[in-house]
C-alpha cells in the first residue's frame, strides 16, 4: 500500500525533552525515517560572556551548563584554569574534590532514572531515586549553601571543607546505598513494559559509538571501556579502586544498567577517600591565585588591597592555551581556553556531552516506532542548559 511522507514536529516544548529542543520527524506510518534535531533555544552565549569575566567568575557560569550537575561543571572548568597555571593543588582538596565529583554522579544518575522511567510509565522510581538525591543535596547545601548552583570549586581548592558531621553522613549514606539500588532494580527489572521499551531499542555499535564522538555511559553501555578517570587519572581517582561497567549490546537497556552500576561504583570511591582522608589545607598557598583569610582582610591594609585585586581583575594566566576533558556524569566535558596573558580568557570552548551525544540521534532514532523518540531521548540524558550553552 502506498503512503504519503508525513513531518511531525516534536517540541520546542514537550515535557519528555525536559527542556526546550525540537525535533523534525520524517515517518512513515509509526516507524521513524528520518529525526532532525533543531538546537540553540537555550543558547545564552555563555562562551562569549566568559571572555569578559575573570577566571573566578566564570564559575558561576558553568553551574548553569548543567544544571543537574552543578559540581562536575565547576570542577571541569577549574581543572582547565590549573592545567594553564600549572597550579598544584593540595592533597586534601583533591580527595574532597573526588568525594564531591562521585556525590554528583550519584545525584545525577538517580534524577537521570527517575525522570527516565517516570516518561516511560513507571512513576513509583521517581519518588524513591528523589529520596536519596533529597539526602544528597542536603550535604551540598551544608558544604556550599546551594543545592543546585553550587559555586563550589575554586581554582587551587575547594571553597570550604568537609565537615565531621557530613562525613559521618556520608559514611551513613554509602552503608545503605546498596539496600536502595536493589529497591530500584526491583521496581524496574520485574516491570515488562520496562523491559519491553528498553531492551533492542536504539542499538548502537561500540565502532559507530566511537565514530560519533559519544562518551560516557552512552559509549560505555557500548562496550567500549573509556572513562577519563582511568585513562587520564586526576583528583584522587589514581588513589583508589573501582571499576568501569560496560555494557554488550549497546541498547537503552544496557546505558540503564551502566548507570546503576557506576553509582556502585560511585559509592566505592566516597567510601575509599572518606577512609584515606589526609589532613591539611584545601586552598593552594599560591597567594596570586588564592583569596587572603577574611579575618585578615578587615583587620590589614595590603590584605584588603590583595583580596580587592583579585575580585575585581582576577589573577593573571601564562599565555597559551589547553584543553582538559574531565569525566562529569553525562560523559566527557572539556574546556579549551585560549589565554593572551591577563585575568580573563581570550577564548573558551566548551565540549558539552549532550550536544556531541545527540549528534547520534538520527542514527540511533532511524527505524524505531515513534513511541520510542521518548526513551532514545531519554537515554542520552541530555541537559539543554549544556548542549545549547
Amino acid at each position: 500500500m502506498q503512503t504519503d511522507q508525513f513531518l511531525l514536529n516534536m517540541g520546542p516544548q514537550h515535557p519528555s525533552t525536559h527542556g526546550v529542543l525540537r525535533v523534525l520527524l520524517e515517518l512513515d506510518g509509526e516507524r521513524i525515517k528520518r529525526s532532525v534535531p533543531d538546537l540553540g533555544y537555550l543558547h545564552r552565549g555563555t562562551e562569549k560572556i566568559a571572555e569578559y569575566r575573570t577566571y573566578n567568575q566564570i564559575i558561576p557560569l558553568t553551574d548553569r551548563l548543567d544544571y543537574v550537575s552543578a559540581m562536575a561543571n565547576n570542577y571541569a572548568f577549574v581543572r582547565t584554569v590549573e592545567k594553564l597555571l600549572q597550579l598544584k593543588v593540595p592533597e586534601r582538596a583533591e580527595f574532597v574534590r573526588t568525594i564531591v565529583a562521585e556525590v554528583q554522579r550519584i545525584v545525577n544518575h538517580l534524577f537521570w532514572l527517575g525522570t527516565q522511567a517516570l516518561d516511560i510509565g513507571a512513576m513509583s522510581v521517581f519518588f524513591y531515586t528523589f529520596r536519596e538525591r533529597e539526602v544528597l543535596l542536603d550535604i551540598f547545601e551544608i558544604l556550599c549553601g546551594a543545592r543546585l548552583t553550587t559555586n563550589y570549586y575554586r581554582v587551587g581548592g575547594v571553597e570550604s571543607d568537609i565537615p565531621q558531621h557530613v562525613i559521618d553522613r556520608l559514611y551513613k549514606f554509602v552503608e545503605t546505598f546498596e539496600g536502595h539500588i536493589q529497591e530500584y532494580n526491583t521496581l524496574l527489572e520485574t516491570n515488562r513494559i520496562w523491559l519491553a521499551r528498553t531492551k533492542n531499542i536504539a542499538v548502537i555499535t561500540g565502532e559507530d559509538a566511537i565514530n560519533f564522538g559519544l562518551s560516557g555511559p552512552t559509549l560505555r553501555g557500548s562496550g567500549v571501556p573509556y572513562d577519563l578517570r582511568k585513562f587520564e587519572p586526576y583528583g584522587a581517582y589514581d588513589q583508589v579502586e573501582f571499576d568501569v561497567p560496560v555494557g554488550q549490546n549497546g541498547d537503552i537497556y544496557d546505558r540503564y544498567w551502566i548507570r546503576i552500576e557506576e553509582m556502585r561504583q560511585s559509592a566505592k570511591i566516597i567510601r575509599q577517600c572518606l577512609d584515606k582522608l589526609p589532613n591539611g589545607p584545601i586552598m593552594t598557598d599560591d597567594h596570586k591565585v588564592s583569596f587572603p583569610e577574611k579575618g585578615n582582610v578587615m583587620h590589614n591594609m595590603e590584605t584588603l588591597i590583595h583580596h580587592f585585586l583579585l575580585v575585581v581583575h582576577g589573577f593573571n594566566v601564562p599565555p597559551g592555551d589547553t584543553y582538559c576533558g574531565t569525566e562529569t556524569p553525562k560523559g566527557e566535558l572539556g574546556f579549551y581556553i585560549v589565554s593572551d596573558g591577563s585575568g580573563k580568557p581570550y577564548r573558551m570552548k566548551i565540549r558539552a556531552p549532550s550536544f556531541v551525544n545527540m549528534g547520534a540521534f538520527d542514527f540511533m532514532a532511524k527505524g524505531y516506532m515513534i513511541a520510542d523518540i521518548i526513551t532514545i531521548f531519554g537515554t542520552y540524558d541530555i541537559v539543554m542548559g549544556e548542549c545549547d550553552r
